[in-house]
Parts: structure tokens; C-alpha cells; sequence
């Protein structure tokens, strides 16, 4: 399934530690050999300074107790960097310690600034060198102190670019922690800032979408309303435009997504077209049933990617989150897959059928006779579905609904109506003179 593995495509749009999640996640499914994905890890830590955690993989890589002398060096050297900055942030480190002194501070910013310089003698230096501490802290994999400093640092700080930093650092910080409440908190934050009007170039803009919907997945497919969260977020005009520009990969998220969430069905009409937009684009299992359901209509591929879907899912760092439930394993969201998408199954196969074969359709959904009997059953039970099922024969009869003719012309006549009033209302405000509206 490794064709199918999107971590080459996402990772360059997070931060480096972001990445190792992502790494371990394939570690654990032997997606790729245990050496390679060592030396990806290395690769990714030489970058970063957690020295430690690089030494004991290049011994677990090699399996020998000595590690490269630039290693050793390096390690002498980030310790003599973090004593460093340690003590040039100790004044204001020391302060924001001090629950007596904290206190003391205001919502006004200014005045924060002003009582801190007159005193405590802490000005822009330090301010500016508790940053690079909560940076350093980071870069070493203390993402607790790192989401702190960065917090007390943006309530300091008067460089909006700067502070936008330090906002990125701490979501990340939040993601790596697994504090996803909070983490929700600072991506609507992020947004919030992306999205207003005088933010940098369209094509920064652009950018920095890309990257929040990248960093919002490891959120999403966590927290309790993730589901919900994904979809708002990424059927956005300027989100989907940004997807479609430059990310089409994520085209697999906002699909699952829109297929497990049954209070967003309304979003699959859109999904399927810019699928089809995108169909020469990006493509997989996931978009591909949808395509072969809704598009072709084609049943037998559409229950051939079903089971391809099942491993898309397994083998996806977001997607294929494992829970423990008793004695076994389970993978919550797979199994709502299928759910839903056997369901979309049963609902298209009846627009277009009126008496079904319970055997054939057991077929279609990869599933024994006995099993597609009871789920059917259930299914009509619980939906309100208007049909029959005639054991005997192995048949689901559906019932037809024709629209009354009276009800049609009166639900034509209000259209009809309130199309006039706005056509009427457009060219009163769109002539010359015309009194302004209120």
C-alpha cells in the first residue's frame, strides 16, 4: 500500500516535528523497511537538537554503541547554546515564574512593556530572548516549557511577524503534546489572522492556508468534532480554491470526512464535483468510489475501491487511528467508513432499481447473503425506508413515491414568486436615483 502513502506529499508542509508522528505511524505498519524509516528519522533529527534521541537511533540504525564525533560536538554544542540563552531570558523567565509578579500585568500591552522596563529593567532584549529560549526548547523536544514561553511571549510581543511565529510554534507544540482543545483554540486563532485583509500577499496567504490545513489533520481526525471541523474548514471558497491550486492530496481527507459525517451528506454534491474537476489531478481508492458511484455509476468498480478504501485507511497516519476495545483492536473510523459507504451503495443502487436482488447486492457490498439480509433490514427499519423485503424470493421491492401534481405546481408557484420579488427588488436598487435600501 505504499503507493497510496501521502507522507512525502504532506511533509513538506509541516514542521520537522511534525514529521516524526507521521514516521512512527509507518514504522509500526511495515509500510517500509525498519532501516529506512531509521534513516529518515536521523535525517529529520540532525535538523532539530535533539542530539539524544539522534544518537540512540544511529545506534539502534547501526547497532553499535559508537556514534559519529559531529554528533558528540553537536551535543556540546547545543548545551552550551541552551546555557546561553537560558541565561539571557532568566530576568523575564524568573518573572513570569512568579505568580505574585504576574499579577501585576494588565491586558494593555503597552503598559505591560512599560512597567517591566521601568521595574525589572527588562526591555526588547529580553523580550526577544525569551523567544529564542522557547524556540531553543522546542528544537530540543521540550514542547511543555516551549508552549509556555511562546504563550507569555506573544502577550509581550509588538512584531507581528514575530508573534506569528510564535503562534505557529505553540499550535505545533499543542498538536505534539496531544492537547487538542487547545490546539483547536490556536488553529481558529491562526486562521483568524490568515484570513483578515492585510495579511501579507495573496500568495503568502495562499501559502500559509495550505500549511494550516496540513497541521489541522493531526486536530481534526482527534478531536471530538473534528468531523465536523474539516469539513467547514476546508469547503471554505478560499480553502477549497487553495486545494485545488496546490494540495489535491488532501482531496482524500475531505472526502472521508464528508462520507462518515451524515450531518454534512448536504456537502457531497460539491465533493463530487471537484472530484471530477480534479479527477486527471490527484486520485486514490477513497475519491475513486465516489467517482465510480456517483459519476459512472459503476457498481462493480465502486465495490472493488471499497476494498481497496479499507486499506487506504488502515495505512493512513490520520485515518487509521488504532483503539483498544476490550481484547482486541479496532479502527473506529474504518469501520464507519464502510458503514456509510455500503450505505451510499444501497441508496444509489435503489434510485435506479425497483426490485433488487438481495444476492446480487450482497456481492456489491462484500458481504455474505445473511449478513446484507439483516443489514438491509436494519437499514429499512431504522432509515424509514419505503420498501419490501420478500425473503422467498431474496428481493427488496421499493416502493415509488410520485409527487402529487397539485403539490408541485403550488411549490413552483412560491419559487416563482420569490424569484420575482428579488428580480423586482434588484432592478429597483439598480436604477438611477433610486432611494438606498435598509
Amino acid at each position: 500500500m505504499s503507493e497510496y502513502d501521502l507522507t512525502s506529499k504532506i511533509a513538506p508542509h509541516l514542521d520537522r516535528h511534525l514529521v516524526f508522528p507521521l514516521l512512527e505511524f509507518l514504522q509500526e505498519r511495515h509500510l517500509y523497511a525498519d532501516e529506512e524509516i531509521l534513516k529518515a528519522k536521523i535525517e529529520l533529527l540532525n535538523e532539530t537538537n535533539m542530539v539524544d534521541y539522534a544518537m540512540d537511533m544511529h545506534k539502534n540504525l547501526y547497532r553499535s554503541d559508537d556514534v559519529p564525533q559531529e554528533m558528540i560536538d553537536r551535543r556540546v554544542e547545543v548545551v552550551a547554546r541552551l546555557k546561553s540563552l537560558e541565561e539571557s531570558a532568566a530576568p523575564l523567565v524568573s518573572f513570569l515564574q512568579n505568580p505574585a509578579l504576574l499579577q501585576e500585568l494588565r491586558p494593555d500591552k503597552q503598559y505591560n512593556l512599560q512597567m517591566l522596563n521601568d521595574r525589572f529593567q527588562i526591555g526588547p532584549d529580553q523580550i526577544e530572548a525569551l523567544y529564542q529560549y522557547a524556540k531553543f526548547q522546542f528544537e530540543c523536544g521540550n514542547y511543555s516549557a516551549a508552549a509556555d514561553f511562546l504563550y507569555q511571549y506573544r502577550a509581550l510581543c509588538t512584531n507581528s511577524d514575530r508573534s506569528l511565529s510564535a503562534l505557529w510554534g505553540k499550535l505545533a507544540a499543542e498538536i505534539l503534546m496531544q492537547s487538542w482543545e487547545i490546539a483547536l483554540e490556536e488553529l481558529n486563532r491562526l486562521k483568524e489572522i490568515i484570513d483578515s485583509k492585510n495579511f501579507a500577499s495573496p500568495l503568502n496567504q495562499l501559502q500559509n492556508r495550505i500549511w494550516l490545513m496540513h497541521w489541522s489533520l493531526f486536530i481534526f481526525f482527534n478531536h471530538e468534532n473534528g468531523r465536523n471541523g474539516i469539513i467547514d474548514l476546508f469547503f471554505q471558497d478560499r480553502y477549497l480554491n487553495a486545494i485545488q491550486t496546490n494540495a489535491h492530496h488532501l482531496l482524500r481527507y475531505v472526502a472521508t470526512a464528508v462520507i462518515v459525517n451524515k450531518r454534512k451528506r448536504h456537502m457531497l454534491k460539491e465533493l463530487i464535483k471537484v472530484i471530477q474537476q480534479e479527477q486527471y489531478t490527484y486520485k486514490d481508492p477513497i475519491t475513486e468510489f465516489l467517482e465510480c458511484l456517483y459519476i459512472n455509476y459503476d457498481f462493480e468498480g465502486a465495490q472493488q475501491k471499497l476494498r481497496e478504501c479499507e486499506d487506504v485507511i488502515l495505512n493512513d497516519p490520520f485515518l487509521g487511528k488504532q483503539v483498544q476495545e476490550a481484547n482486541f483492536v479496532t479502527v473506529p473510523l474504518r469501520d464507519e467508513f464502510l458503514e456509510n459507504a455500503r450505505l451510499f451503495i444501497f441508496e444509489t443502487y435503489c434510485r435506479i432499481h425497483q426490485c433488487i436482488d438481495i444476492r446480487m447486492l450482497a456481492e456489491k457490498l462484500n458481504m455474505s447473503d445473511d449478513e446484507a439480509e439483516r443489514w438491509i433490514v436494519n437499514l429499512v427499519r431504522n432509515a424509514k425506508l419505503d420498501a419490501k423485503i420478500d425473503s422467498k424470493s431474496g428481493t427488496v421491492v421499493m416502493s415509488t413515491n410520485h409527487v402529487n401534481v397539485y403539490e408541485q405546481i403550488i411549490e413552483n408557484t412560491k419559487q416563482l414568486s420569490m424569484r420575482t420579488y428579488m428580480l423586482a427588488k434588484n432592478v429597483l436598487e439598480a436604477a438611477p436615483g433610486a432611494p438606498a435600501t435598509r
